[in-house]
């Protein structure tokens, strides 16, 4: 999965995404719940979660996430990133 964003905003997600990812990692009841409070219980993002990519992320020890810079955006001249799974 990939976004593009700016360099700012990027590396303000990455903290929070390496830390659910992580939570993601333990699939048991209470991880469920912690994750349903966290997405205003939208169901299908858990289930993302918790099947696919805690399971693919479980044996490493962090770095889930890359930002590759762009470009520049011409009018404000703030610099393009993209954020993407490892």
């Amino acid at each position: 999965m990939r976004v593009q964003t700016t360099e700012a905003r990027a590396k303000s997600i990455r903290p929070y995404l390496e830390k659910i990812v992580t939570k993601a990692a333990v699939n048991d009841l209470s991880t469920r719940r912690l994750l349903l409070s966290r997405f205003n219980n939208d169901k299908i993002v858990v289930k993302k979660l918790l099947e696919e990519l805690g399971p693919k992320y479980k044996e490493r020890n962090g770095g889930y996430t890359r930002i590759t810079k762009v470009e520049s955006r011409p009018g404000s001249g703030r610099t393009v990133a993209v954020i993407e799974f490892v």
